[in-house]
């Protein structure tokens, strides 16, 4: 036994020697440490020894393996050592020159967009409000003068959720527009009150080049005594004026919306015809950004307000149709898809 040993001691020592690569040294270990190697089983054949001279044998065997451990270890080192050496020498680095850059992040688009709507209107005196995108029905559609059956639902392609009432109606759903919160600003504050609310809105409808499932709107509403068409009109002409420019022309007309009375649809000039009409625009020239209008008197006295004391107008827009128009771009789903030379521009 002792002299197998003395052989497997020789044997592994001479093809250590000989051993120039990482992968070789890893099938050196395995040959002659893995569990599978002619060590392994010498040491698992001493319980058939006799005491004494397993005793023998066992240090011994112990003493081969603590060699071929020191080995394997030193020859890794030189190996390493060796392997780096070369790659600095095939893949020289000058470290004299700058650094790579690292890709900053910014803001996407969309909430840079979001984000300059917000400030405009805070500096008219706005606050920015925010709630639930999950909405009840009562909110999103019956406190706005939409009951169940009326033909303004089938504008809004609902996704609903799948929750129920005692008559098995459904009455949870994904907020088809922004303007269902402003019931519940009516219901927990006092006027005056003038607030702006951003955020998602959700449609079951098929993408095109104004149209996406999933979309940001911003509702804007103002309650006080007082209020007058002619405040709503100048107060949508100072944004269109601050975000788009002085020369952009403006365009109002006559629109119906359940929760206003007189609603109208403010629109702005195309940016990519300039008014002379293509795909973007429907061949109009112009592409609606807003629908507005004086608040409903019946949705005022939802919430209690009493619609003889309390006037109010409201107005809710698409915030992905307004970098289209600034910057030319003739389709909304660029900004929802991964093309990096695109959103690299912003």
């Amino acid at each position: 036994m002792l002299n197998l040993l003395e052989e497997l001691e020789q044997r592994a020592a001479q093809e250590l020697e000989g051993v120039n690569q990482v992968k070789e040294l890893e099938s050196w270990r395995v040959r002659y440490l893995g569990k599978k190697s002619q060590l392994t089983k010498l040491l698992r054949s001493l319980a058939t020894l006799p005491l004494e001279q397993r005793k023998a044998v066992g240090a011994f065997a112990n003493q081969v393996k603590a060699k071929l451990e020191d080995g394997l270890k030193q020859k890794g080192q030189v190996l390493r050592e060796t392997q780096l050496v070369t790659t600095i020498k095939e893949k020289h680095i000058d470290i004299t020159l700058p650094g790579r850059p690292f890709p900053v992040g910014r803001l996407h688009p969309i909430t840079q967009t979001l984000h300059e709507i917000c400030d405009i209107f805070v500096s008219m005196g706005f606050q920015v409000m925010e709630g639930p995108e999950v909405e009840w029905d009562y909110y999103n559609f019956e406190a706005l003068n939409i009951p169940k059956h009326h033909p303004a639902r089938d504008m809004m392609a609902t996704l609903w959720v799948d929750v129920e009432n005692e008559s098995g109606e459904r009455t949870m759903l994904l907020r088809t527009h922004n303007t269902s919160q402003d019931v519940r600003v009516m219901e927990k504050m006092s006027p005056p009150i003038r607030v702006v609310i951003p955020g998602k809105v959700y449609r079951y409808e098929a993408s095109d080049a104004t149209h996406t499932p999933v979309f940001y709107q911003i509702d804007g509403l103002a309650v006080d005594k007082g209020i007058t068409m002619a405040e709503l009109k100048g107060t949508l002409y100072e944004f269109a004026r601050r975000f788009f420019g002085e020369d952009r022309k403006v365009r109002f007309r006559c629109d119906y919306f359940p929760f206003v009375e007189p609603g109208v649809e403010m629109a702005i000039e195309c940016s990519v015809c300039g008014g002379a009409g293509c795909r973007l625009c429907g061949n109009t020239g112009w592409i609606e950004i807003l629908g507005a209008g004086m608040t409903h008197p019946q949705v005022l006295r939802r919430v209690g307000l009493d619609p003889e004391v309390y006037t109010s107008f409201a107005f809710g827009m698409g915030i992905d149709r307004l970098p289209m128009l600034r910057y030319g771009i003739d389709d909304t789903r660029l900004f929802y898809g991964s093309d990096l030379r695109f959103l690299r521009q912003f």
